[in-house]
């Protein structure tokens, strides 16, 4: 059954993808960089109304007064990286646009690639690593000054359900160099749609915010070791069974 599900999950997203990227290609021609955002968002609330209904899969949300409050209040929030759904679902649950810190070859998936090279994103050649840091903190300045928030996966990859993988100092080197505060966040979403898996299982995710984290005065491999403590306590509070 849940393989079954999963399957018209899947076609759900695939026939409804293409008219939506097709239609937002085209509007980006003549909209705002914020309002071909929250097109784009459109269909990932789409797709993520389908996994509730189709494969049962909902989730519940903590700690969004975390979360900057001024529109021009930016900020770098650090996830746990378990699975495509919290990269589809974060968007859906932000007040804020956010601007995603991804490898560039995503660019080329046919008609998601193509509407997020439409989008204010940061797409970085991860094999030029100097020059790709360089890219982050100068995109990076520039969309937080117009009230978007960086977000970024400091493990880099998605990390198998109950593992941790290296956090790098990325994201908290972007927080040191323009002096924005960063935003831990733990996920349990491996347990129902798990890493590189085409079956979802029924349940209830969970999202956890956690309190910004100043950077002022601040080393980045200090900060970011505060910062994988907070998650990594919390995301095994959150999924104990993964870690027995």
């Amino acid at each position: 059954m849940n393989f079954l599900r999963s399957t018209l999950h899947m076609l759900w997203m695939m026939l409804t993808v293409i008219p939506w990227a097709t239609f937002v290609i085209i509007a980006s021609l003549f909209v705002s960089p914020t309002r071909m955002y929250w097109m784009c968002a459109g269909w990932l609330k789409c797709a993520m109304w389908g996994l509730k209904v189709i494969c049962g899969v909902s989730w519940r949300v903590q700690g969004l007064e975390n979360l900057p409050q001024g529109d021009k209040d930016g900020a770098i929030l650090l996830c746990k990286h378990q699975s495509t759904m919290e990269t589809f679902l974060l968007p859906c649950i932000m007040p804020h646009p956010l601007a995603y810190v991804f490898k560039r070859e995503l660019l080329y998936v046919p008609f998601f690639g193509w509407s997020m090279a439409r989008m204010d994103m940061i797409h970085i050649d991860r094999s030029k690593r100097a020059e790709a840091f360089n890219k982050v903190v100068a995109q990076g300045k520039r969309v937080m000054n117009n009230g978007v928030w960086v977000i970024m996966f400091p493990e880099g990859t998605r990390i198998p359900r109950g593992q941790k993988g290296t956090y790098k100092t990325g994201g908290t080197r972007l927080a040191c160099e323009t002096g924005r505060p960063v935003v831990p966040i733990a996920v349990n979403c491996a347990k129902h749609w798990p890493r590189k898996a085409f079956v979802k299982t029924p349940g209830v995710i969970d999202v956890v915010i956690g309190k910004q984290i100043s950077s002022v005065g601040r080393e980045p491999e200090e900060m970011m070791r505060e910062v994988e403590t907070w998650i990594e306590a919390k995301t095994r509070e959150l999924d104990p069974a993964a870690y027995k």
